[in-house]
């Protein structure tokens, strides 16, 4: 399955149906009355959160989506029914921006959370309505409002306990592919990750997810490379996985570039909590392992962790500093609890 984390959809709800002008007429009733029915509500439109879903791949084929009118009111005060509803589905994590694609209209976090994006028109009153002391006869009906027709955005962000973020060729997806199910794309050169990952780790019987996003490079914030729209979906995490690559010449310059582009993105992902690694250490004489480890201290002002996908070297470690982390932040919710943890291993290992 195709990945797609942002979607322009086009709704309208319903109209509302059309008030009856009718009068009684049966035999030996010489004055019957008015007796037209109002007209029905149309129908509303709504967004789901759905279990299942981690791509809004479905909204690439159809954009536009429409709620019945309601029915019209009929004679013998026969009111009409309400339209159908039409509900957009979309996986945890939707955000529903307006057309500027600025606006927050609702943020969709849980499975089975709904908001109504646009009401349907209400229906027009029937003549029965209008009777009165002095016009015991009208001759008049309203026609139902107009539905609402509104441009919306859906956007995704991945919900995820941890994320990990670094350079291209960091090691982020062979470390996500080492320690979860998950099976991303592994190459040796840049940008292999082209879209985000999701994959659930376990450590002394505790499970969380894991975010893989692709690679930031100096000037992501401007669009260079794949740019830092990916970053959202880093957004939710409680702590973040940075990870440097041994084979970077410069391993300090290699932190402050993603810092920076971090920063410069905001949204509060620069005041994450954050734990640096050192990866592919296996490739490193103890000597230069030394040297670049206490560069990256220096850099990042705390000892980094040293990991090897090859060796599983400080693997062990690093899922327990970051099972550490989510559980200071998140004390009520332990990890394993989590009904993300569910969604995560359904759509594991591939879209």
């Amino acid at each position: 399955m195709k990945f797609l984390d942002q979607a322009k959809v086009y709704i309208r709800s319903g109209d509302g149906g059309a008030g009856s002008v009718s009068f009684r007429r049966e035999k030996f009733i010489e004055f019957g009355g008015p007796d037209g029915g109002d007209g029905g509500r149309g129908g509303d439109v709504w967004v789901e959160a759905v279990a299942g879903l981690n791509t809004l791949i479905d909204y690439r084929y159809q954009q536009h989506f429409k709620a019945k009118t309601g029915m019209h009111g009929m004679g013998r005060n026969r009111n009409g029914g309400k339209g159908s509803d039409v509900t957009l589905k979309v996986p945890a994590g939707t955000q529903v921006f307006a057309e500027d694609n600025e606006t927050l209209i609702c943020d969709l976090t849980t499975v089975g959370e709904r908001h109504r994006i646009a009401a349907g028109g209400n229906g027009g009153f029937g003549n029965a309505y209008f009777k009165s002391s002095v016009n015991q006869a009208p001759r008049r009906a309203n026609p139902g409002l107009e539905g609402e027709e509104l441009t919306i955005w859906l956007r995704l962000k991945l919900i995820a306990d941890a994320g990990l973020v670094g350079l291209p060729n960091a090691g982020k997806s062979t470390f996500l592919a080492t320690v979860t199910r998950a099976r991303p794309k592994i190459a040796d050169y840049p940008f292999t990750t082209l879209h985000p990952g999701l994959g659930v780790a376990t450590i002394d019987e505790t499970e969380f997810v894991i975010a893989d996003i692709p690679g930031l490079i100096e000037g992501a914030h401007e669009g260079v490379g794949i740019g830092d729209r990916f970053l959202g979906h880093v957004e939710r995490t409680s702590v973040l996985l940075h990870l440097v690559s041994a084979t970077e010449e410069d391993v300090a310059q290699a932190y402050r570039t993603v810092r920076r582009e971090l920063e410069a993105y905001e949204h509060g992902l620069a005041e994450k909590p954050e734990i640096v690694a050192l990866s592919k250490v296996d490739t490193l004489t103890e000597e230069d392992r030394a040297e670049k480890l206490e560069a990256l201290r220096e850099a990042c002002g705390r000892r980094p962790l040293e990991l090897s996908a090859v060796s599983r070297e400080g693997m062990t470690e690093a899922l327990r500093a970051l099972r550490d982390a989510i559980g200071r932040l998140n004390p009520s919710e332990p990890p394993h609890e989590d009904p993300r943890i569910a969604a995560a291993k359904e759509t594991e290992g591939g879209r």
